[in-house]
C-alpha cells in the first residue's frame, strides 16, 4: 500500500523515567468538573458530565526539566489557561464500570487545556459548536506521563498553576465533581476507549488570560511539573 503523501508522524508524549513514548489516539476533555470552576463559569450543581475533544496532534509535549514554547494562537485576544490532571488509557474498553477503571489506566500527567475564550464565548452565544475555542494547534500542552504504579495517591493530589510566579489556580484532585473512575465510566458509555487515549479531567477555579512573554508553571502532586512560555 502507498499513500498519496507521507503520513504525519504519530503524536506522542514522553513517559517519565523511560525512553519510550506514549502514542496518542484521541484527546477527551471533561467540562466544568470542579464545582468552584463551574461557579465562575456561571453554573452550579452536579450536572451530568459532558465531554469535548481535541485533535491528537494538539498535544504540545514538554520534557521533564525543560521549558516548552507555546505559540500564541491566531484570532484571539483572550487566551486562557486551564491546569488539569490527565489520565492516559493503556487498555481500551466499552461500558467500563467505575470500580474497574483503574485497570485501564496506563498513567497520569500534568496538562493544560488552553482555550481561546473569546472565540468559545462567541460560538456559545450563536448556539454553534465551539471547537475553534478548544481544538487549535498546541492547545494541549502536557508533561511526561508517569506510570500509574509510580504516581501515588492521584485522587487526593494537590493541583496548581502559577503565571510568572504568582498563584492562579490551586486546588485538589479530590475536589473533582466526577472522579476519575466515574469519568471513565461515563466516557466509555459514549465511546469505546482505546489504548493511547488521553482524558483531561477538568480544571479548578482561577482560569484567566495569558499574554506573550508569560511563563506558566503547574503541577499535580506526585507527577512533577509542567513549565512553558507563551511566545
Amino acid at each position: 500500500m502507498s499513500y498519496v503523501f507521507s503520513p504525519a508522524p504519530v503524536a506522542s508524549v514522553p513517559v517519565a523515567g523511560s525512553s519510550d513514548r506514549f502514542p496518542v489516539h484521541r484527546i477527551y476533555c471533561v467540562g466544568r468538573n470542579y464545582e468552584e470552576h463551574a461557579k465562575e463559569m456561571g453554573f452550579t450543581g452536579r450536572e451530568p458530565p459532558f465531554f469535548f475533544m481535541k485533535p491528537a496532534d494538539a498535544v504540545l509535549p514538554v520534557n521533564a526539566g525543560e521549558t516548552g514554547r507555546l505559540p500564541y494562537p491566531s484570532l484571539t485576544a483572550n487566551l486562557h489557561h486551564e491546569i488539569e490532571l490527565v489520565v492516559a488509557i493503556g487498555v481500551g474498553g466499552k461500558n467500563i464500570r467505575a470500580a474497574d477503571a483503574a485497570r485501564h489506566i496506563f498513567g497520569y500527567a500534568v496538562g493544560l487545556d488552553m482555550t481561546r475564550r473569546d472565540l468559545q464565548n462567541d460560538m456559545k452565544k450563536q448556539g454553534r459548536p465551539w471547537c475553534i475555542g478548544k481544538g487549535f494547534e498546541h492547545s494541549a500542552p502536557i508533561g511526561p506521563i508517569t506510570p500509574a504504579a509510580q504516581a501515588g495517591a492521584v485522587n487526593q493530589a494537590a493541583i496548581w498553576l502559577q503565571v510568572n510566579g504568582v498563584d492562579r489556580q490551586r486546588s485538589s484532585v479530590a475536589q473533582l465533581i466526577w472522579n476519575i473512575g466515574e469519568t471513565i465510566e461515563h466516557l466509555s458509555a459514549a465511546w469505546e476507549l482505546q489504548p493511547g487515549d488521553l482524558i483531561f479531567t477538568g480544571t479548578p477555579e482561577g482560569v484567566a488570560a495569558v499574554v506573550r512573554g508569560d511563563t506558566l508553571e503547574g503541577g499535580v502532586e506526585g507527577l512533577g511539573e509542567l513549565r512553558l512560555t507563551v511566545v
